[in-house]
């Protein structure tokens, strides 16, 4: 099989050459901007999901569709301990940009830039002030605004400039849309400020939506925040694709390069697989390289296995093994023995976790909430946790201990 030919994509946020199995999400945000349009009341998105399902690829193609429908659009990726402010300022600026060459009243643009400036420079009073040579200037050739989105509370700040960005959107009969990645990552009061902003426009019925995607835990973290957040938002889950999508994400490709799969060998590509989006690609990359003609065969799935799981140890697990300390590495290799040997996305028993290392529960809590932190277990339900990445556990039982 020529390797130059391959069309399959493993790689972070790479949209594969097939979007199988989303037609459902894509519909419903398609109704979501229709209503919108036509003055309807609705509410922003949340997707949730594993690593590897999709979500940021999901959140780029539903970027695509609002954009196709003129709609001003930023998107920006949340990291922990940084502020809202500087990301949202640019998602902005970017999305109004896209909605001024259709606005008639150009001062009526650079009115909102102007409180955009004020936004983006003004600094938390309760926190010491920035260093000169660490202050940011935003690329916007106006000055700053005063008295509007300018008064250091991020909530008010958030809910002020929100409401203004959705006014010059409804000047020019669209919409604005917010696409924030990795959104459990978002500090607390930035959590607060942008569930109160949600809330505030909802009720008014302006044309701007928050669209968010982050790991499973997501829900309560908002839920935490603000307890109507719980009907503020959509939530859709997006996890592994049944067997059907994932079959289509690899034939539909291999089709239009004229090769086909011998169906013994779908069986064994799901079975390694799991339907999980990431693997789904990369199974089928290694595959197809592998593969010395079409029909690939159950054969050369087997053959090419093993460089793929060598591909995914280093790439995809091993990455985020290795950002983890020893204690914390034990920690993990020890939910990934009480879990079962299908490694399927259970919760693990914190206290189990403990009676298995033969400690205390409060002992083993900085490590695990150094793990949390890091992005590679979650906690959805109290006192459990979970691995965010699908087969970490598999992985983890081939690891050594330190």
């Amino acid at each position: 099989m020529d390797p130059v030919r391959n069309p399959y994509a493993p790689g972070a946020g790479q949209r594969p050459p097939e979007l199988a199995g989303r037609d459902r999400e894509l519909h419903a945000f398609e109704v979501v901007l229709e209503r919108i349009a036509r003055g309807r009341p609705e509410r922003s998105l949340v997707l949730t999901g594993l690593r590897g399902v999709g979500k940021t690829v999901l959140l780029n193609t539903l970027r695509s569709q609002a954009i196709s429908r003129l709609w001003g659009t930023g998107k920006i990726e949340a990291r922990p301990d940084e502020s809202l402010r500087r990301p949202v300022s640019a998602a902005l600026h970017m999305a109004i940009r896209e909605l001024a060459p259709h606005h008639r009243a150009p001062d009526r643009i650079d009115e909102f830039l102007g409180v955009l400036k004020a936004f983006a420079m003004r600094e938390d009073p309760r926190k010491p002030p920035s260093k000169l040579r660490d202050r940011w200037q935003p690329g916007i050739d106006v000055p700053p605004t005063t008295g509007r989105a300018d008064s250091g509370d991020i909530e008010i700040d958030l809910v002020e400039l929100f409401t203004d960005a959705a006014s010059v959107a409804t000047d020019v009969g669209t919409g604005v849309a917010l696409f924030i990645d990795e959104m459990q990552d978002l500090g607390a009061d930035d959590v607060s400020a942008l569930c109160a902003a949600c809330h505030e426009l909802s009720q008014t019925g302006a044309p701007l939506i928050v669209v968010g995607a982050g790991l499973p835990h997501l829900p309560a973290l908002l839920s935490a925040s603000k307890s109507y957040s719980e009907r503020l938002f959509r939530y859709q889950r997006i996890d592994r694709l049944d067997r059907i999508a994932a079959d289509l994400a690899l034939t539909a490709p291999a089709d239009r390069e004229e090769v086909e799969y011998e169906e013994k060998a779908l069986d064994a590509l799901y079975e390694a697989s799991g339907g999980y989006p990431y693997f789904v690609q990369a199974y089928g990359k290694a595959t197809w390289d592998h593969a010395p003609r079409s029909p690939i065969t159950a054969a050369d799935v087997r053959v090419a296995a093993p460089e793929a799981e060598a591909e995914l140890a280093v790439g995809f697990f091993g990455s985020r093994y290795e950002r983890a300390t020893p204690a914390e590495r034990e920690y993990m290799r020890t939910m990934a023995t009480l879990l079962p040997a299908v490694d399927v996305s259970e919760a693990v028993p914190t206290a189990e976790i403990a009676k298995s290392l033969g400690r205390k529960p409060a002992s083993l809590s900085p490590a695990r909430d150094a793990l949390i932190k890091k992005g590679l277990i979650y906690s959805g339900e109290r006192g459990t946790v979970a691995f965010t990445v699908p087969h970490f556990a598999r992985y983890l039982r081939t690891q050594p201990a330190d």
